[in-house]
């Protein structure tokens, strides 16, 4: 977290200050500049002014010539004395009034020039530009010290980087305090998150975390309700998988248990090995009895194991995950039929179709597995005679309602008690007083795997009050 999002975030804060601190430094020196060009333009303006000042040449070659400041120089001059400077000089380059250290070559042409120059730790802004005056052809210096670029460039480690520096350092450990202290109930929320066993699924409080990461929070709270709900559902799985499977295993114990104390009988009575023993005295015979009873023991087992297995596949939370197709509900109809007619026609049941093209987005195995339940337990209930109909396509639409496909079951058999017809959708719970052998997990199955789609079972009873229907609609 710290080496992540923390340092994203001082970069992503940091940045624009460093940006900004630029920004300023060249805004500086633009107002500099600008400041700098407008100085110019009065040393420029000046410069003829303190030509014309000079009102007469000297008595001799030695004496300097007659000045008589204009009074915009003698203004310029007085306003800064000590920054401002100004010289005549002649052709050689000997000063003859002002500042002595203004001396140097005159200027090539009679354009005035510009230069800088340091003098006692002052750089100066020098204006040069030959003139006419009443006392021949000289040349005119004006200096000004207080050029706002020059002195800026001078000051620039005081003006601008320390400062800018400063700021830099202060905006860090300042950003650096802020995004810890906004990211600590972030870290806080990460630190309770590893802490936990794998076993504590409990949901995380909320309100103890910002409106920003609330949604997380909510996201890791439903994501430990969907792991806690599955892990309760595998150990209710497999508490009731292990108490249906303890009465048909302990049938088939009980008959090997019969079958083996047979044989040690026959062994004890002989009295020797048993390859001794004659075939015949050492031969079991079973009764009809027994053989039916071991045979609907081990029906009875391979029937729950396979129903276990497909309700273990059937659970919604892993069954969404898998992938989506193209299902047509009147070609499942049709081969459910196929494979449960021989059943109805052994039991003398009518066993029909009624049948419209539908189709839907779903897992087509899974919709089989739920009609063949639901085929298997009406044909299972109806008596001889009867009648079971499977059917699909579009249920009509409505005012306020498209078209849905449905697929129903109906079947003419004794049907089930409207205060029983929710709890039949129970795992493993039957109908009290029910004679027709069974575990349970029919209508859970279909229920489990109607769920997967997004629907539910609905069960009614049939045509004319007698049977069960059973349907379910989907969403398109």
């Amino acid at each position: 977290m710290s080496s992540g999002l923390q340092r994203r975030l001082l970069l992503l804060l940091l940045l624009p200050l460093l940006l900004l601190a630029m920004l300023n430094t060249w805004f500086d020196f633009r107002s500099a500049d600008s400041a700098a060009l407008e100085q110019d333009r009065q040393l420029l303006n000046l410069a003829p002014l303190l030509a014309d000042s000079v009102i007469a040449g000297g008595a001799s070659v030695e004496n300097p010539p007659v000045l008589l400041t204009a009074p915009p120089v003698d203004e310029f001059l007085s306003t800064r004395p000590e920054l401002a400077a100004f010289a005549v000089v002649s052709l050689e380059g000997k000063v003859l009034v002002g500042n002595d250290w203004l001396t140097g070559l005159p200027p090539t042409t009679k354009e005035a020039e510009f230069s800088s120059e340091e003098h006692q730790g002052v750089t100066y802004r020098i204006v040069s530009q030959r003139a006419k005056t009443a006392a021949g052809e000289l040349v005119v210096r004006l200096a000004d010290g207080s050029d706002p670029r020059q002195q800026w460039l001078t000051l620039l480690a005081l003006k601008v980087v320390l400062p800018n520096l400063v700021l830099a350092v202060a905006g860090f450990f300042a950003v650096n305090w802020a995004v810890r202290t906004a990211l600590r109930p972030l870290l806080e929320l990460k630190d309770a998150v590893e802490r936990r066993s794998p076993r504590d699924l409990s949901a995380l409080d909320p309100d103890a975390s910002p409106d920003e990461v609330r949604p997380l929070v909510l996201s890791l709270n439903r994501l430990f309700g969907l792991v806690n709900a599955q892990a309760e559902s595998q150990a209710r799985f497999v508490a009731d998988a292990a108490h249906q499977l303890r009465t048909p295993l302990a049938g088939l114990q009980a008959q090997v248990e019969a079958w083996a104390q047979a044989v040690t009988g026959s062994k004890n009575a002989s009295n020797m090995p048993l390859t001794t023993v004659d075939s015949a005295q050492a031969a079991i015979t079973l009764g009809a009895d027994q053989v039916l009873r071991l045979r609907h023991a081990a029906r009875r087992t391979s029937q729950l194991a396979n129903q276990l297995l497909a309700l273990s596949r059937a659970d919604a939370r892993s069954a969404q995950a898998q992938p989506l197709q193209r299902v047509d509900l009147q070609q499942l109809c049709e081969a459910v039929l196929e494979s449960l007619l021989e059943a109805a026609t052994r039991k003398d049941i009518d066993f029909g179709l009624e049948v419209a093209h539908a189709h839907i987005s779903g897992q087509e195995w899974l919709l089989r597995e739920l009609l063949v339940n639901l085929a298997d337990n009406a044909l299972k209930y109806t008596p001889a005679g009867g009648r079971v109909t499977l059917r699909c396509g579009l249920r009509p639409a409505t005012a306020d309602a498209t078209p849905t496909p449905f697929l129903e079951v109906e079947d003419d058999g004794p049907g089930i008690a409207a205060h029983e017809q929710r709890r039949v959708l129970e795992r493993f719970y039957r109908v009290p007083g029910t004679a027709i052998e069974g575990n349970g997990l029919g209508l859970a199955i279909a229920d489990e795997i109607a769920r997967v789609h997004r629907s539910h079972l609905q069960l009614a009873s049939g045509a004319g009050g007698r049977g069960l229907r059973v349907w379910l609609c989907f969403a398109l």
